[in-house]
C-alpha cells in the first residue's frame, strides 16, 4: 500500500512516554511544532483512571484479578510488581502485541502501548547517576567510554528536578549525588531505627528516604501527594510526574504541539543525498491507512527495545542492517540492572507506633560497594530499595483462625518487618541483543522482535553480595530474617532496560554522540534508554529526563544554526 503524505512539523517525537513527553514540552517550549506518535490507544489523564480510587473488595476479582485470563493474555506482564486488577489496563496484551524469547536466555519485556505509556505504572525513583557511574567503563575497561561526564549533565539533572519535582533529603554522598529537592517524605519509626544502626556500625553506609518524582509538597501548580497508596493505577491530581499529567499538558497549553494515539510506527525515510530523515511512515491501528508524516527534527523515545526496533526494520540502500547502525551496534548490549536479591527481616518492638497513610516512596540505601576503600571481587556496585511496614487485616488470610478470634485479632496491625532488594550494575554484553524475527511478524505485517539476555557471573556476583549485606545490615538491627533470596529471576523485571544504541566517541563502536545524536544522520535523536552506555546502580529515567532536556536544548540550537 502507498503512504499518503500528510502534514509537515518542525519535530517528530515517537513515543509518549516519560522521555517522549518531556521532550515534547523542551520543543515546543522553544518555538516548535511537534507531532507526538504513540503506539497505543488515548488514555484520559484522570477519567481513564478507573482504579484509582477503589479498595479490593469494589473489584470483581477482589484485586486479584481473572487469573485463567490473565495467564492466557498477559503471562508476562503479570510478572511486573505494578500489575494488578487496578492496573492492568495498563499492560499490553502479550498475544496481541508478541515478540520472541529466548527459551534459553528470556527478557521479561513489560510494556504499556497506550498515551503516557510506563510514566503512569514506573516507580518513580529518581536519584542521579554519580561521576563514577560515567567514570567507570574507562576505568575498569568494561563496555566503551561514556563521551560526557558528570559535569557535562549536573545542569540538566537540577533542570529537570525543578520542573518534575522530586522530594529527597540532602546527604552529601559523592555516590548518590544531591539534587533539586522538595522536603523529603519521612522515614517510619523501624527505618529511622534501622538506619541509626546501619550508620553506626557500617561507617560508609546510610539508609535514606528515596529520592522520587513524588511531590512532598505543592509544586508548579500541582498538588502535594496525600499518601493514597496504588500509583500504578494512575495519579489523576499528578501528584507524581507522568507524561500525560505533566510534561504533555504543558505541551498542549504551548498551541503547538499535535498527539496522533494508535500510531503504529513502520520506518523512518531517510534521504541518502542529505544524509537526513524526511519521514515517519506510520500504519493506523485502527484504520491500516498508511500515512507518512515529515518533520526537520526526529526524537525516537520509544523505549528502549522497541527503539532498536524501529531503527532495525528501517532499512534502505545506505543502512541495509537497520538506520544508523554502521557500527552493528543497534540491537546489542541490552541491559537491565542486575536484580534479584530480596531479604526481608521480621523486626520486634515498636507495637506503640503505626505508620500513617501509604507513603508512596521506598527507602534508599545508596552504593557502598568499589567505591573509596570498600572493595569488593566483582566490578562496579549496588543499592538497596525497600520499606518497612506493619502487617495489616490482610495478613488474616495466612493464619489458621476463623470467626471471632480472628475478628479480634485483626483489630490492630501486626508485626513490623522490612524488605530490602538490591539493584546492581549489569556489564553490556555484544551478544545480549534485541533483533527481528526472519519470518514472524506482528498484526501489521512488521517483523516482530527476538530477545536474548544472558545474565553473566559478575551480575550474580553483585546479587549474592548484595542479599549476604542486607542480611548482615538487618541482623544488626536486631531483625530476623525470614525471607531470603539471591537468585536472579528472568531478565527485564527491574523494568530498567537499556543500551541499544549506545552514546560514544567513536562511530564504529557507537550510535550517537554526546549530544544522543545519530553519528550518521544529523536530525536523529534518541533519548531514551536506548542511549545508556552504562546502567550505574542507581534508577536510570532521572538521567533519561536529563539527557533528552540537554539534547532537545542542543537539537534546536542547531536547527537555527542551520546545521541540521
Amino acid at each position: 500500500m502507498t503512504d499518503t503524505p500528510a502534514a509537515s512539523f518542525d519535530a517528530i517525537v515517537i513515543g509518549s512516554g516519560v522521555t517522549g513527553g518531556l521532550a515534547a514540552k523542551e520543543l515546543t517550549e522553544k518555538g516548535l511544532t511537534v507531532l507526538v506518535l504513540e503506539k497505543g490507544r488515548h488514555v484520559e489523564h484522570g477519567a481513564d483512571y478507573t482504579g484509582e480510587d477503589k479498595v479490593p473488595w469494589d473489584f470483581k476479582f477482589r484485586g486479584l484479578n481473572d487469573r485463567q485470563h490473565i495467564l492466557a493474555r498477559q503471562p508476562v506482564q503479570r510478572t511486573s510488581a505494578s500489575f494488578e486488577e487496578g492496573s492492568s489496563q495498563f499492560f499490553v496484551d502479550d498475544l496481541e502485541y508478541p515478540y520472541q524469547r529466548d527459551p534459553q536466555f528470556p527478557f521479561n519485556w513489560i510494556r504499556g502501548h497506550h498515551l503516557g505509556g510506563r510514566s503512569i505504572t514506573w516507580g518513580r525513583a529518581t536519584p542521579r547517576f554519580s561521576a563514577l557511574n560515567f567514570e567507570e567503563p574507562k576505568l575498569d575497561g568494561h563496555g566503551i567510554d561514556w563521551p560526557i561526564r558528570y559535569d557535562d549533565i549536573a545542569p540538566w539533572y537540577s533542570h529537570v528536578e525543578k520542573y518534575i519535582g522530586v522530594t529527597g533529603e540532602r546527604i552529601n554522598n559523592p555516590n548518590v549525588p544531591d539534587g533539586e529537592f522538595l522536603a523529603p517524605m519521612p522515614l517510619n519509626c523501624v527505618e529511622q531505627h534501622v538506619r541509626e544502626v546501619i550508620e553506626r556500625k557500617f561507617p560508609g553506609r546510610t539508609l535514606i528516604p528515596e529520592r522520587a518524582a513524588v511531590l512532598s509538597q505543592d509544586h508548579n501548580g500541582r498538588a502535594a501527594c496525600h499518601y493514597c497508596g496504588p500509583c500504578y493505577r494512575g495519579c489523576s491530581t499528578s501528584s507524581y510526574y507522568s507524561s500525560i499529567g505533566v510534561s504533555l499538558p504543558d505541551a498542549k497549553a504551548t498551541g503547538l504541539l499535535t498527539i496522533k494515539s494508535d500510531s503504529i510506527v513502520a520506518g523512518l525515510v531517510y534521504d541518502p543525498v542529505t544524509k537526513r530523515i524526511t519521514g515517519v511512515r506510520v500504519i493506523d491501528a485502527k484504520s491500516g491507512a498508511h500515512v507518512t508524516y515529515a518533520a526537520k527534527l526526529f526524537f525516537l523515545n520509544a523505549s528502549t527495545v522497541a527503539t532498536a526496533q524501529i531503527l532495525l526494520q528501517s532499512t534502505s540502500e545506505a543502512f541495509p542492517s537497520g538506520l544508523a547502525n554502521r557500527s552493528d551496534q543497534v540491537g546489542r548490549n541490552l541491559m537491565d540492572h542486575a536484580f534479584g536479591a530480596t531479604v526481608v527481616a521480621a523486626m520486634p518492638g515498636f507495637l506503640d507506633q503505626e505508620p500513617i497513610g501509604n507513603r508512596p516512596i521506598n527507602v534508599y540505601i545508596p552504593r557502598f560497594r568499589n567505591s573509596g576503600t570498600d572493595k569488593a571481587g566483582f566490578l562496579r556496585g549496588y543499592g538497596y530499595q525497600g520499606r518497612a511496614w506493619r502487617e495489616l487485616w490482610n495478613r488474616g488470610g495466612e493464619g489458621p483462625e476463623i470467626g471471632r478470634s480472628l475478628k479480634e485479632s485483626l483489630r490492630k496491625p501486626g508485626s513490623w518487618f522490612i524488605r530490602l532488594n538490591g539493584f546492581g550494575d549489569c556489564l553490556p554484553q555484544a551478544e545480549n541483543r534485541v533483533t527481528l524475527h526472519p519470518t514472524l511478524t506482528d498484526q501489521w505485517g512488521l517483523p516482530q522482535v527476538a530477545i536474548r539476555f544472558q545474565h553473566h557471573k559478575n551480575e550474580q556476583l553483585i546479587v549474592s553480595d548484595a542479599a549476604a549485606e542486607a542480611v548482615a545490615m538487618l541482623k544488626a538491627a536486631g531483625g530476623q530474617i525470614v525471607e531470603y533470596s539471591d537468585t536472579m529471576p528472568a531478565a527485564g523485571l527491574a523494568i530498567h532496560e537499556m543500551g541499544t544504541a549506545r552514546m560514544g566517541r567513536d562511530p564504529g563502536t557507537s550510535v550517537l554522540n554526546a549530544h544522543n545524536q545519530a553519528h550518521d544522520i544529523a536530525n536523529l535523536f534518541i533519548t531514551d534508554g536506548a542511549s545508556m552506555v552504562s546502567t550505574g546502580a542507581a534508577n536510570p529515567s532521572l538521567t533519561y529526563l536529563a539527557l533528552t532536556a540537554r539534547a532537545c536544548d542542543y537539537a534546536v540550537k542547531q536547527l537555527a544554526a542551520h546545521a541540521i
